[in-house]
């Protein structure tokens, strides 16, 4: 759904219940992902070397960005004068790689 179809079809009062239930109850990506990473935490768990690993892993130890759940709120973006440059950035910031890689 677009963000203009979603102001004509849902209210602030209906959007505000929305954010309300998310505090109580999260939805989303995100949350597939740590119920994904459980998973594979309970599999890495039946599998692992209990002498060489004693302790147990956790779905932080599968989900690579489990430490910033919380974007910073104030990060301050990188604007850059050149927009090739800033698309190469955010290339490289992304998907790891340049223009040319």
């Amino acid at each position: 759904m677009s963000v203009a179809r979603c102001q004509e079809e849902v209210s602030s009062a209906e959007f505000a219940e929305w954010l309300a239930y998310y505090q109580i109850e999260p939805f989303g990506t995100r949350m597939d992902d740590l119920r994904a990473g459980a998973i594979v935490a309970a599999i890495y768990n039946v599998n692992r070397d209990t002498k060489k690993a004693p302790d147990p892993f956790g779905p932080s130890d599968v989900i690579p960005w489990i430490n910033g759940l919380t974007p910073a709120q104030d990060a301050e973006p990188v604007l850059l004068d050149d927009p090739a440059e800033q698309t190469a950035m955010l290339r490289a910031s992304l998907f790891g790689r340049t223009a040319h890689g």
